[in-house]
C-alpha cells in the first residue's frame, strides 16, 4: 500500500551538482581525527595512549553501554594525541588522533570472509555490534540495538531507506547505483535477524537509474520489493516514509517496531555486509561534497577521521566567496563555523554555499498565516509551540507535542517572518531533559 503523508516542502534539491559524479576514494589523510562520540548514545571510552602503535580495523575504543558502538581504528599508525577536537555537531569533544605508518595494514582476523550462511541471527547481531554499526543516514543510532526489538514488538517487514530527500545529497543514490547487489546481501542478513519475510526499499522518483538498479538486482530474491516514491521533503523520515510504503502509522511518541517496522538506511545495510561477512568493521563512508561554493562536487569514500579541510582540498578548494559551509544536508544539518570538523560515521554530506546564496534577516513575531502547521509533516501546531517557548512556558510545550518534533526544519522554511522556529523546539526539548534528570 502506497501512502502520501501529511505536510512536507518541496525545495530547490540542487543534486544535478553531484548525483552523475561516480564514487571516488579519497587517499589517506596525513592525519585523522577519530571521535568517541560517533552514535546517538553514550559514548565510546578509549582503550589505547598516546604513542600506541595502531593497525586498521583494531578497536581503539570500547562500546560505553548497551547503546553505544566500538570505534576502531581507520587507518595504521600511531596515536598521537587523545584531547578534545571541534566536532561537526558545533561543540569541542573527545577524539583520537591517529598519524598514519603508510602501510594501511589490516589487523589480525580483519578482512577475512566469513561462512555468513552458518551464522546465527544472534552471532549477526553480535557481529554488527562488533563491526560499529550505526544509522548512516544521519541519526547515528546504535544498529545492534534496532535488531533487538522486544518480544512483544514483532517485526514483519524491514523497510529500507533510499529516500535520500536532502537537498544536495547524492552519497545514497551513488551507492544504490554502484553498490546495489552488496546492499541487498546487507539487508538480507537485517531481515535474519528479526525474521522477516517481506523487505521493501524507499526510494524517491528523482532518482529513476537507482530504483533501475535496485529493482534488477531485487528481481531474484523472495520477498523483495522496490517502491518508488513521490518527490516531496521529508520522504526519508522514518514515521513518514514507513507510511508511504506501508500505510502504517506510526502514533505520536511511538517508534516504527509499535507498528511491526524496523528501518534501515542503504548505506548502513551496505556496511553491514562488510562487517558480517568481511569482518571490516565501519571505518569508511561515502559522503557528497557539493554546493557552488566548491570548485568541484564528488560523491567520495573516505576514512572515518578524514578532517573537513582536506576534504575540501582533494575537491580542489572553495570557489569564490563561501557564505555557509554545512555538515549534512542545508534542511537537517549543521553549520560549521571552520573546516576544522572531521568525518564521523554520520557524515553523509558537506554543503559549501555561495554568500549571495545565504540569506541574513531578523526574524518577527509570528503573523498567524499557519503556513508552519500546513507543512508540518507531524501535525504538530509550530505557531503555537513556538510562543509557548518564547515564554517559557516549557511544559505547556511538552503537552502540546514538542517532542513529537523531528526537527526536519519543513515549519521554518515556510514561515515568512523567518522565526528561528527549530531552535525553540531544541531549546524546549532540552529544557524538558533537563528537569526529567533533576527530578531522578
Amino acid at each position: 500500500m502506497m501512502g502520501r503523508f501529511f505536510g512536507g516542502v518541496h525545495p530547490d534539491y540542487n543534486k544535478d551538482l553531484s548525483r552523475g559524479k561516480p564514487i571516488e576514494t579519497m587517499p589517506v589523510p596525513g592525519r585523522l581525527v577519530v571521535y568517541l562520540s560517533q552514535n546517538l548514545g553514550a559514548p565510546s571510552k578509549a582503550v589505547v595512549k598516546k604513542g600506541d602503535a595502531v593497525l586498521k580495523g583494531q578497536v581503539i575504543a570500547e562500546s560505553g553501554g548497551f547503546v553505544s558502538t566500538p570505534v576502531h581504528a581507520p587507518v595504521s599508525g600511531v596515536v598521537a594525541a587523545i584531547d578534545t577536537f571541534p566536532h561537526p555537531v558545533g561543540t569541542d569533544l573527545p577524539a583520537i588522533v591517529i598519524e598514519p605508518d603508510g602501510n594501511d595494514r589490516w589487523a589480525d582476523g580483519c578482512d577475512v570472509e566469513r561462512d555468513v550462511d552458518a551464522l546465527s541471527s544472534a552471532e549477526i547481531r553480535d557481529l554488527v555490534h562488533d563491526g560499529g554499526l550505526v544509522g548512516m543516514g544521519g541519526a547515528t543510532f546504535p544498529t545492534h540495538v534496532k535488531l533487538s526489538p522486544p518480544p512483544e514488538k514483532p517485526i514483519d517487514v524491514l523497510v529500507l531507506n533510499g529516500a535520500e530527500c536532502e537537498p544536495y545529497l547524492s552519497a545514497d543514490h551513488r551507492m544504490m547505483v554502484e553498490h546495489a547487489e552488496e546492499i541487498l546481501d546487507g539487508a538480507a542478513l537485517f531481515a535474519r535477524v528479526i525474521e522477516v519475510g517481506r523487505v521493501i526499499v524507499g526510494i524517491e522518483k528523482n532518482k529513476p537509474d537507482a530504483i533501475a538498479a535496485m529493482r534488477e538486482r531485487a528481481a531474484g530474491r523472495e520477498g523483495f520489493e522496490v517502491a518508488a516514491l513521490d518527490v516531496v521533503y521529508p520522504q526519508g523520515a522514518e514515521k513518514q516514509l514507513i507510511f508511504a510504503v506501508t500505510g502504517r502509522r506510526v502514533p505520536a511518541g511511538g517508534l516504527p517496531m509499535d507498528v511491526g517496522v524496523l528501518v534501515q538506511n542503504v548505506a548502513t545495510c551496505r556496511a553491514a555486509r562488510e562487517a558480517v561477512r568481511f569482518n571490516r568493521p565501519l571505518i569508511e563512508r561515502v559522503l557528497t561534497v557539493t554546493g557552488r561554493a566548491i570548485a568541484e562536487p564528488k560523491n567520495l569514500l573516505v576514512r572515518v577521521g578524514t578532517p573537513f579541510e582536506d576534504i575540501v582540498a582533494f575537491c580542489g578548494g572553495m570557489s569564490g566567496e563561501t557564505g555557509k559551509i554545512i555538515s549534512g544536508g542545508p534542511m537537517m544539518g549543521v553549520s560549521q563555523y571552520s573546516l576544522a570538523a572531521a568525518v564521523t560515521k554520520g557524515t553523509s554530506g558537506i554543503v559549501l554555499l555561495r554568500r549571495d546564496e545565504v540569506a541574513q534577516f531578523v526574524s518577527d513575531a509570528c503573523i498567524r498565516c499557519g503556513r508552519c502547521v500546513e507543512a508540518c509533516p507531524m501535525r504538530l501546531d509550530p505557531s503555537t509551540l513556538s510562543i509557548l517557548v518564547e515564554r517559557m512556558r516549557f511544559d505547556d510545550a511538552g503537552e502540546t507535542g514538542v517532542n513529537d518534533c523531528m526537527e526536519c526544519g519543513c515549519c521554518a522554511y515556510v514561515c515568512p517572518s523567518r522565526r528561528p522556529l527549530v531552535q525553540h523546539f531544541r531549546r524546549a526539548k532540552a529544557e524538558l531533559r533537563a528537569k526529567a534528570r533533576k527530578a531522578g
